[in-house]
């Protein structure tokens, strides 16, 4: 007899793999952040350390023809994803629903969270510099572990109840969006940039 892993916990990691693309979305962003005041207002006012257009702008693929077309690479890693995850869409297609930027500071960080009514979320990664913090993904059977004993250091990754990913600039991260997930805080000396979304059915 042998154990067997059930109840898979898939996440996908792709890259860009456009650097001219990765620097117009970096101007891009930058852009945003200094001529969007809703947005800078919205930062400070929740304590974001940086600038997000989370709450500010929800056209950013009409805005500027970097995000356009930055969506519609996402749209292929998506899909690919979704069949990862052997979902039955119906003949239909996961479309995007949110795309924000996030242009982080220095010691930013964002705490546990996760992306409600959606159902697969993610980052794409545009300026990363040394130190600017992993996401840390957290097994969503934590809270049911009461009387477990820890894991052994060097237990295999799938069953680790905290898994941190690491990004460089281009890569891409797609998790469903029912997991639990946070940004650590950032050491680097200079701006952390990415795209954060969300995709329904």
């Amino acid at each position: 007899m042998a154990s067997r892993s059930l109840f898979a916990t898939q996440f996908y990691q792709g890259a860009l793999g456009d650097e001219a693309l990765l620097a117009d979305l970096d101007a891009a962003c930058r852009d945003l952040a200094r001529e969007d005041r809703a947005g800078a207002a919205w930062s400070r006012a929740h304590g974001y350390r940086g600038y997000t257009s989370y709450a500010s702008l929800n056209d950013l693929p009409q805005r500027a023809p970097a995000f356009a077309a930055a969506k519609r690479m996402l749209d292929r890693h998506v899909a690919g994803f979704a069949r990862d995850c052997g979902f039955d869409l119906a003949g239909r297609r996961l479309r995007l629903d949110s795309l924000w930027a996030n242009v982080m500071k220095p010691g930013g960080a964002h705490s546990g969270h996760l992306h409600p009514h959606s159902t697969v979320s993610g980052t794409l990664y545009v300026a990363v510099p040394p130190g600017s913090g992993a996401l840390r993904l957290e097994d969503p059977r934590l809270a049911m572990m009461m009387a477990a004993p820890t894991r052994l250091a060097d237990a295999p990754e799938a069953l680790r109840p905290f898994i941190y990913a690491e990004p460089q600039p281009g890569t891409i991260f797609l998790w469903e969006s029912w997991l639990r997930h946070e940004v650590m805080p950032s050491t680097a000396k200079a701006e952390r940039i990415s795209l954060s979304f969300n995709y329904r059915w």
